[in-house]
């Protein structure tokens, strides 16, 4: 059963839930009256007028001044997307794609685009078979839509560039050819409102935050198996001292980590020490913050999922056609130097913890070897953890704070949110690898306690573990068991252990 794309207001975690569903989309019946009355309310503006209008009659950009007579409207917008494909660097990945798609489908089924019902049907069938336009991630300014990167998408519904397939870029008329799919004819509008648009920066957005919501309970499992590991005390994490602070993440945080801590025999034990380091007894302000921020970009996504984000845009029950300004980027640009910022702080706290339990105190030994100086044990692990952290600092200097003039000065403000999402990219991707070297030193720092046990539910998840990554007895290759650690926090949820 296909699910329905209707003018409802869709959830983010309603489309995370489509997306990891795999079901095939349609679109519902008001979706295409709407789409349908949009084209035919523009189709007749442009045979009963001459008047210019912005990239229908008109160049592009600065080339606004320039009238395009009626015989050349389709070859205009075929045009613009074939001198727009201008994309560098790597190749956006295969995921990010997709919702690019899914999320292009979702702007033009409003009715507001003047779009063919064809166009957004053939866009349904790449997106339900599969079919994914090689785009790469170069070229966006975030600001007259993710301009480069979705003329990449657009070139393949005529039947130009390249898709992925079978392991391999192929052209796109072999892949149109052998699902047997007719390419379409873009009509006056159609390429603009293809390329005019957010999906880029918005399609990064939808696939980081999913990843970041994962990642953000990985952390406070980990900050609890760490706080056992390295004989923290639970204070820090009672709910009277957490509420009076009012911060929400904070008191989200704070009982995530007493429910992952729920009878242990360690955080029970006497206390030597009266305090704890910040990078344990500051988790529910560290973590938390970044879980309001995680919150707050959510909120944001999630209203530009549901816009209209091409220019110009069409209003058939009030006659209008505006050109306006809803393809710039800016609250994209801000809320993904925002996530990346925190995700970036995410990973520093957890290096921090890392630098912690290899320090020799607290009855754990030198670098969590048994026999250190012959063996360095977890030493280099940590160097690694550090220089990633120090290269998520680095990509923390805020991309919406950077603008340059273009197209002659016509767009003479621009977003920068398209490299405000392939930095956070960066940053979650980085994030795992962190998060992976804690739980791996966790897991040895909490072999060093037995025979006292942590709590039942991260007893479960150290078993699950353990079944993966060994106990490191004396001095190994290191890097796989780093790269299954990474993968172990990839591949799984952690609420499973609870």
């Amino acid at each position: 059963m296909k699910h329905n794309i209707d003018l409802d207001h869709c959830s983010l975690q309603a489309l995370f839930q489509l997306v990891a569903s795999k079901k095939e989309v349609q679109l519902s019946q008001e979706c295409e009256a709407k789409i349908k009355a949009c084209r035919s309310f523009l189709d007749e503006v442009i045979s009963t007028s001459s008047a210019p209008i912005y990239g229908i009659n008109t160049g592009f950009g600065s080339l606004y001044k320039n009238s395009i007579s009626g015989e050349h409207l389709e070859e205009l917008q075929v045009n613009l997307v074939r001198s727009h494909a201008c994309g560098m660097g790597e190749e956006v990945p295969k995921e990010v794609v997709s919702w690019m798609i899914l999320l292009k489908i979702l702007g033009l089924s409003k009715g507001h685009s003047g779009v063919q019902l064809e166009t957004v049907e053939l866009l349904l069938e790449f997106y339900n078979r599969g079919i994914l336009p090689v785009v790469y991630q170069q070229g966006s300014l975030g600001a007259s839509g993710d301009l480069a990167p979705l003329a990449h998408l657009s070139l393949a519904l005529f039947g130009e560039g390249e898709v992925h397939g079978e392991g391999a870029k192929l052209d796109s008329m072999e892949v149109l050819n052998k699902h047997q799919l007719k390419p379409i004819t873009l009509k006056a509008k159609e390429g603009l409102a293809l390329l005019n648009g957010t999906q880029f920066m918005s399609g990064y957005a939808c696939y980081l935050l999913q990843k970041a919501h994962h990642l953000m309970e990985w952390a406070d499992a980990l900050a609890a198996l760490s706080v056992d590991a390295y004989d923290g005390r639970k204070e820090p994490f009672q709910h009277n001292v957490n509420e009076v602070r009012k911060q929400i993440g904070q008191q989200t945080t704070a009982k995530k980590v007493r429910t992952w801590l729920e009878g242990s025999e360690l955080i029970q034990q006497a206390k030597k020490h009266v305090q704890d380091p910040y990078s344990f007894r500051c988790v529910p302000q560290v973590h938390g913050a970044s879980r309001d921020v995680l919150d707050y970009v959510s909120s944001i996504v999630e209203r530009e999922i549901n816009a209209v984000t091409d220019n110009p845009t069409i209003f058939p029950e009030t006659g209008e056609i505006i050109s306006a300004g809803n393809f710039h980027g800016q609250p994209l640009a801000l809320s993904l130097d925002q996530l990346c910022i925190a995700m970036a702080e995410v990973g520093a706290i957890s290096e921090r913890r890392v630098y912690k339990l290899i320090s020799g105190n607290r009855e754990l030994p030198e670098f969590l070897v048994s026999n250190p100086g012959l063996n360095s044990g977890f030493m280099i692990p940590q160097y690694t953890c550090a220089s990633i952290v120090s290269q998520n600092k680095q990509f923390c200097m805020p991309a919406s704070v950077d603008s340059i003039d273009s197209s002659n000065g016509q767009e003479d403000h621009v977003s920068m949110g398209a490299n405000a999402a392939t930095k956070a990219f960066k940053v979650i991707e980085n994030l795992e690898k962190i998060l992976g070297i804690e739980l791996m030193n966790a897991a040895q720092a909490i072999d060093f306690r037995r025979p006292a046990k942590t709590s039942p539910a991260l007893e479960r998840l150290l078993k699950a573990y353990r079944a993966e990554v060994p106990f490191v007895e004396n001095d190994q290759y290191l890097s796989p068991l780093m790269h299954r650690s990474a993968s172990f926090i990839r591949e799984r949820k952690v609420e499973v252990f609870l």
